[in-house]
């Protein structure tokens, strides 16, 4: 299972940390973890490259964390990685779960 806990403070998000595997389908033709994986990582690239917000980054097999300060960008940006995973979430719910961490 794709386990993804966004940070939040108040309404605001400050990023968030995505780790496993689904297990959907053999490695090279899992659509979960691509689905998952893609929008984490044109998520993270926007936030960097684009929007130029400084954030940490750290990313390994099964794994990434993304943490920034607050800034309405990075509102945005997280706000709507965490809409497109509530969707996925919702038709592959044994494979996706979320989580909103106060913090």
């Amino acid at each position: 299972m794709i386990s993804v806990t966004f940070y939040k403070n108040g309404s605001d998000y400050l990023g968030f940390e995505m780790k496993g595997h689904s297990d959907y389908a053999e490695e090279g033709k899992d659509i979960v973890c691509a689905s998952v994986s893609s929008a984490a990582y044109l998520t993270a690239n926007n936030i960097t490259d684009f929007f130029n917000i400084n954030a940490d980054v750290t990313v390994s097999d099964g794994y990434m964390k993304l943490t920034a300060e607050k800034s309405d960008n990075l509102n945005r940006l997280l706000d709507g990685f965490y809409h497109h995973l509530l969707q996925l979430s919702g038709q592959y719910q044994k494979d996706i779960k979320l989580k909103i961490s106060e913090v």
